[in-house]
């Protein structure tokens, strides 16, 4: 990774259908070095892919909570079976195994409360690895730089 790979990176992580042109005339290189760099990094693994930011609103998502979950067991069969759970709920965007006091962060995504009940209750509420559960709500994203 060099200084130009960065500039490359921080130029499609902003917007990833860049054309090859502008990308190398941002970063600095002829068009065929710059995709020459870019096919090495997804090569490489370093861009793993490409997606579109979907509005929110217009995917009939008008509700957004983080969910702090605590597991009643700390073992791999636990674990692995909570994850499999999220895997299959589609209101879950996103999961992540966290250290600290509870073991998973959750982004859960609805159309509103009401759906947000039917989730907590009818899917986190009946899993026998959870024992604890702390929503927080999201009440704006000043700043969101995922894709």
């Amino acid at each position: 990774m060099d200084a130009i790979n960065d500039k490359i990176l921080h130029e499609l992580s902003r917007d990833g259908r860049i054309s090859n042109l502008n990308l190398a005339e941002r970063v600095g290189l002829s068009p065929s070095a710059c995709l020459r760099r870019v096919a090495a990094l997804e090569q490489a693994g370093a861009i793993r892919g490409y997606r579109a930011v979907l509005d929110p609103a217009q995917m009939g998502v008008g509700f957004v909570a983080y969910i702090a979950v605590g597991l009643n067991q700390h073992t791999k069969s636990a674990q692995q079976a909570f994850e499999r759970a999220m895997d299959r709920a589609p209101e879950v965007r996103e999961c992540h195994n966290i250290t600290g006091s509870v073991e998973y962060l959750l982004r859960v995504e609805v159309a509103d409360l009401a759906d947000y009940k039917r989730f907590h209750t009818d899917v986190l509420g009946t899993l026998p690895q959870v024992q604890s559960l702390t929503t927080y709500v999201v009440i704006g994203s000043p700043k969101d730089e995922r894709a």
